[in-house]
């Protein structure tokens, strides 16, 4: 009996190995290869927790309606507001104004309506912000005809916006740097209807008192300015706001343009619910039993079908 010798088979020649350094696994064998490290990838997956997640955020509008009636006659060119260091139209101060104030409302609903010798509505009352500044900033002076400004025009058109609308509070912001020269409807008159609905007015006469410095082109193409004598109707604006229970503002500059958006913003401020609701479907059990089923799957092949296959 020999000690110490480990146990070996005999070969007369290694040349009978070469034939096996080839043989690769069959197409069987990878597919089975290939779902054994797939059902592990999705068990790994699993343990991971994965979840579907669906957010709902249910916004209710606090009930007020504010319609924004701004003035685009070509009056508005006077550059009397510095904004940022730079010297700006009437129109230019009142848009970033007013951008200001939507953002700052997100859960009023608003609307555009402009003029000049006739009013349009340029937005219609509503909640989406994103499509109202999306409004706001496309109103250029040159749009409309900008020779004359239709006030008694443009309070109507935003009381119509308003009068079938069952809101806590119903408002007109109206901005205008001129006097009723246009339009078949009286201020007052649409005032006296503007106060029958219940529609409260607020008043902005925009501009520098006194002269206002408006640009102008000389015969050469050079860019200057003359002196515009101011002529704001600073009466129907009062008695428009007087009539309705609203205010008359001047903004003759930037801090007393924003002061006046700022107490606006104060005084018609009513509390809205926002209500969020977050559900999620856990993943997890589809995860494991994929990945279960794949190995087992992959068993069953390897010993009954494909048992033979390398």
């Amino acid at each position: 009996m020999l000690i110490g010798k480990s146990p070996a088979f005999l070969y007369s020649s290694v040349g009978l190995l070469h034939g096996l350094t080839g043989v690769r696994r069959s197409r069987a064998g990878r597919f089975l290869a290939a779902m054994h490290w797939l059902g592990l990838a999705v068990l790994i997956t699993a343990l991971a927790q994965p979840r579907l997640t669906s957010s709902e955020t249910s916004i209710q509008a606090s009930g007020v309606d504010i319609v924004v009636a701004i003035d685009l006659s070509g009056s508005m060119r006077a550059e009397d507001f510095e904004l940022k260091g730079e010297r700006v139209n009437r129109l230019a101060m009142a848009k970033s104004v007013l951008e200001r104030f939507i953002r700052e409302r997100p859960n009023d609903r608003i609307g555009l309506v402009a003029f000049a010798t006739e009013a349009y509505t340029a937005a219609p009352l509503t909640l989406d912000h994103d499509f109202l500044q999306k409004n706001l900033e496309r109103l250029e002076l040159g749009t409309i005809q900008e020779q004359s400004t239709a006030i008694g025009s443009a309070l109507s058109t935003s009381i119509n916006r308003l009068r079938d609308l069952d809101s806590k509070s119903r408002i007109v912001v109206l901005m205008t740097d001129g006097q009723n020269n246009a339009g078949s409807i009286d201020p007052l008159v649409a005032a006296d209807a503007a106060a029958a609905l219940g529609v409260k007015v607020y008043t902005i006469g925009v501009g520098t008192r006194g002269e206002a410095l408006v640009p102008a082109v000389d015969v050469f193409g050079r860019k200057g300015y003359q002196r515009q004598q101011v002529d704001i109707d600073e009466d129907t604006l009062t008695a428009i706001a007087e009539k309705t229970g609203g205010r008359y503002y001047r903004a003759d500059n930037a801090e007393r343009f924003q002061s006046i958006y700022e107490e606006i913003d104060r005084l018609e401020k009513t509390k809205a619910e926002v209500q969020k609701f977050t559900q999620y479907e856990e993943l997890f059990p589809w995860f494991v039993s994929t990945g279960f089923g794949l190995l087992l799957l992959e068993l069953l092949l390897q010993h009954t079908v494909w048992r033979r296959l390398p």
